[in-house]
């Protein structure tokens, strides 16, 4: 049962049933007050042979055969003031009466269900109008078992064709939906564990019918998303195996730079004037070329790098970045900042550090002589502000800051800080953003969750 197809068939078997039920009630209730009319009509067909019999009488024997024909203890006609009676010489009492012509539908309802439930052979008597004539008023006397019978007979009858027509119904619609949905969507099924399984078959791509409903369209965009996502594998595993190459290339290059740098530091101490002159040229050359081997490293192996979050003071770190070589040395840049010295963030410290060295960094090289560090906190979430006062970016850059080997603003950039610097950022549960950049200076926001 935990089909669809199942469900879908108990639930209309279920539904036809109940609205086969709203039809019931009605239906019994309106066979019990056609039943009761026609023992009226019949009664004043019997009654009517008092007028042709001389001076109203007939014989015992026709009268217990008309009673028995109406299937009544006694017949009371009442008829323009005169009152006509047949009945057997020793009726039962009666125990309710009741008047057909002041009956509502819901009190009709309720007595047929009363009768269906009752177990007790009770003497009832009907009034109510002759059917072919309103101002004839006809009383009878008669037994309520008879009418329980007819009406259980015929309930059990509704019952039957109701239940007949819900499993009929609910089989076409079985079959319906089976084929128009309940298949189709296995098919989905199976195809998107065929492509989990093995993505590089091309036979667990789902061909897509010609279907104009929800269905084909889904069936379509699922064979175009396994279209995509097929071609982004083989793209990705391509890009993968050139990483490692790149990567053994870059790591061989770099040592084969470094030796070279050593044999042109030696260049510096020539007595040659020329090759003193071309030696520096030499060997600024070789650093770049050095430089963008160990960037193109660390980012093939960026994907690699495990994360490591934990709590620590963000003043400490600003502190130690400002103190670092690589920015006191070769690129001095002042740091204003007001960080709170209480203030604890939790992230993997050494991946920070390189995100914020590396805008320092980028400040420096870009002429800016100071960086402001500012920080704004909010529930769960720490947002540091890093400000220089450098010449901002040309348009160009803006557009390719955080795409890898397009995004450098200065000659001889590789081009991958910034798009390492998001990356580690993201690996934090963060994020880096560009938030302005103009003649007064560029501002980036390093975004940290607090979870």
């Amino acid at each position: 049962m935990r089909s669809l197809s199942a469900r879908l068939l108990i639930l209309t078997v279920s539904f036809v049933m109940i609205a086969e039920i709203m039809i019931f009630m009605p239906s019994v209730a309106r066979f019990r007050f056609d039943w009761l009319n026609e023992k009226l009509n019949a009664a004043h067909l019997a009654i009517l042979t008092l007028d042709v019999a001389p001076e109203g009488m007939i014989d015992d024997r026709l009268r217990e055969e008309l009673l028995a024909h109406v299937g009544a203890y006694a017949i009371n006609v009442h008829r323009g003031g005169a009152r006509l009676v047949l009945a057997s010489d020793m009726p039962p009492p009666i125990q309710e009466t009741m008047n057909l012509s002041s009956s509502d539908p819901v009190g009709l309802v309720m007595d047929a269900l009363a009768v269906l439930t009752r177990t007790d052979a009770r003497v009832l008597r009907i009034v109510g109008n002759a059917p072919k004539d309103a101002e004839t008023i006809i009383e009878v006397v008669i037994e309520e078992r008879p009418l329980q019978v007819a009406l259980i007979a015929f309930a059990w009858r509704i019952f039957l064709l109701s239940l007949a027509i819900s499993l009929f119904t609910a089989g076409l619609v079985y079959l319906s939906l089976h084929r128009l949905m309940v298949r189709p969507m296995r098919l989905i099924t199976q195809s998107m564990t065929q492509f989990r399984d093995d993505p590089d078959n091309a036979e667990s791509i789902l061909e897509p019918s010609a279907r104009s409903d929800e269905i084909g369209i889904a069936q379509r965009e699922l064979a175009d998303m396994q279209a995509v996502l097929r071609s982004t594998l083989h793209q990705k595993d391509r890009l993968a195996a050139l990483g490692t190459g790149v990567a053994k290339i870059s790591h061989d290059l770099r040592g084969i730079l470094s030796s070279a740098l050593l044999v042109s530091d030696r260049l510096e101490g020539s007595d040659d004037p020329e090759v003193r002159r071309v030696t520096p040229t030499l060997i600024s050359a070789i650093d770049r070329a050095v430089a963008l081997c160990s960037d193109t490293m660390d980012f093939v192996r960026n994907d690699q790098l495990v994360t490591k979050r934990r709590r620590f003071p963000l003043a400490p770190l600003i502190h130690d970045i400002g103190t670092d070589t690589d920015i006191s040395d070769k690129n001095p840049i002042s740091i204003d900042s007001t960080i709170d010295p209480g203030l604890v963030i939790i992230a993997d410290r050494d991946q920070v550090y390189r995100v914020l060295k590396n805008l320092l960094q980028n400040a420096g090289q870009a002429g800016a002589d100071r960086v402001d560090i500012r920080v704004e906190t909010m529930e769960k979430r720490t947002e540091i502000y890093v400000h220089d006062n450098g010449p901002g970016m040309p348009e160009r850059a803006k557009e390719n800051i955080f795409v890898p080997f397009e995004g450098s603003v200065r000659a001889g950039g590789t081009g991958l800080g910034l798009p390492i610097a998001r990356e580690l950022m993201r690996n934090n549960g963060g994020d880096l953003t560009l938030v302005s950049t103009d003649d007064q200076g560029t501002t980036f926001c390093l975004l940290l969750l607090q979870i």
